[in-house]
């Protein structure tokens, strides 16, 4: 079945625009209370990040809960990762998550969490859209959902991440930048860097409403890499608008993206027999990961994008570690959900324990050059199934051997399809991609 409103990632798109409007919002928190309350009472927490949209989608969601007759605890602005590991931890049946993750302040979406901390099922997602097909009732009186704010989430939370590190680790010495993306790690992040010992430089770190992701965080690393030159830093960590994405800075102010310091996080829980299985990543990982790991003998699989298909292999595999180029990344062992704070932390463990810098530990992952070229298209085709698109993409292949490799993947949000290509030399790669991106042209 097809989903009208729930995409890969939950609901997204702009405010004032459906489906991100307030009378949207009030009925699909209503639908949702009448999905979860067919078993009974139901208790449903709901976080936000820090754009300006935030106060008024909660307050929606709220009123329709309550129409249902289901409780809600209310966060505030707390980090995706943490409205996840709060739902499980205060046994509520659902999570609701109020951001647009990494977009400005003008998008807003809406995401659910089950009662484990991962994503809901496809049939829960189904239920709720069939609910919303129906008129919008009330409960009796007596059986109006209550409200109220948890105080102490913040602290909760900090304790949680800290807790995932040993009791040993500290950082003391270490001077870090922490850019918090103005978005909703901004009361978290410097403090669980600081408790654990490290000075702590912060950017990024107050929110007023409309400058989340704006010239800062994860993708928008210049700033940080300019603070941590500028300030001696031993390294500077990038959390995106709602803290589930990271990317780190070195000492050098060269960043460091998803794939390497999923390398190096898989390197070290490998030393210490503690990776259980392989690693998962995407379709656009780095060829240079893949070959990495296989020299460590480490299994490698590619998922689709996005977080919820890496999530789904490391299920399917029992294995613990996976992520994405973007910085998502997510260690199982830990938490259900990618966390930006988490996998930080991991990076600053196996830093304390190889005594290495973050750079000694990213130059043992020999990145390889890629190159992208978008091929426009004119209509919906299947690009790999032209008999000519296919000779060409076979001939790429067999020239680059074990030395690279080709990917072609249509765009899920343009009319173009990616032609990209990896190998171990630079130029080398841009002509052979230059080559087969002339050949789906000339297919199409």
């Amino acid at each position: 079945m097809t989903k009208r409103y729930f995409g890969t990632d939950g609901i997204r798109g702009k405010v004032g625009t459906a489906p991100i409007t307030p009378d949207f919002m009030l009925k699909l928190g209503w639908a949702a209370g009448k999905v979860f309350a067919r078993e009974g009472r139901s208790k449903i927490i709901i976080g936000k990040d820090t754009r300006i949209s935030g106060y008024m989608f909660e307050s929606a969601l709220e009123a329709g809960l309550s129409a249902a007759g289901v409780d809600v605890l209310l966060l505030g602005p707390m980090p995706t990762p943490a409205i996840a590991y709060l739902t499980r931890t205060f046994r509520c049946n659902a999570g609701i998550v109020i951001s647009a993750s990494h977009n400005p302040y003008y998008d807003n979406g809406i995401k659910f969490f089950s009662e484990q901390g991962t994503k809901l099922p496809d049939e829960i997602e189904h239920a709720i859209e069939a609910q919303m097909d129906m008129a919008m009732t009330t409960v009796e009186a007596a059986e109006l959902g209550k409200a109220r704010r948890i105080d102490d989430a913040a602290g909760r939370y900090i304790e949680f991440c800290k807790g995932t590190v040993s009791g040993d680790l500290s950082l003391k010495g270490i001077r870090i930048v922490v850019d918090c993306a103005n978005g909703a790690t901004y009361h978290i992040a410097p403090k669980v860097f600081r408790e654990l010992g490290a000075t702590v430089i912060e950017i990024g770190s107050s929110p007023d409403g409309i400058n989340i992701n704006e010239g800062c965080g994860a993708t928008s690393t210049l700033l940080l890499e300019q603070t941590v030159i500028e300030k001696k830093a031993d390294l500077g960590v990038a959390l995106d608008g709602d803290g589930d994405r990271l990317i780190m800075v070195d000492h050098k102010g060269e960043s460091v993206d998803g794939d390497e310091l999923l390398y190096i996080i898989a390197m070290a829980l490998h030393a210490k027999g503690r990776l259980k299985g392989g690693v998962v990543g995407t379709l656009m990982s780095n060829f240079g990961l893949e070959q990495g790991l296989k020299q460590a003998e480490i299994p490698f699989i590619r998922a689709q994008v996005g977080d919820r298909y890496v999530l789904e292999q490391l299920v399917a595999n029992d294995w613990l570690l996976g992520g994405e180029s973007s910085g998502h990344l997510v260690c199982r062992q830990l938490t259900s959900t990618g966390d930006g704070i988490v996998a930080a932390l991991q990076v600053l463990k196996a830093m304390a324990d190889d005594k290495a810098s973050l750079y000694e530990l990213k130059s043992a992952m020999r990145k390889m050059p890629q190159t992208m070229i978008n091929v426009h298209l004119s209509s919906k085709v299947d690009v790999l199934a032209l008999p000519a698109v296919r000779n060409a993409v076979a001939d790429i292949e067999s020239r680059l051997g074990d030395r690279g490799r080709v990917l072609l993947r249509p765009s899920g949000t343009e009319p173009v399809v990616r032609v990209m290509v990896e190998g171990d030399d630079e130029v080398w790669v841009e002509g052979l991609c230059q080559e087969l991106a002339q050949a789906v042209q000339q297919a199409l």
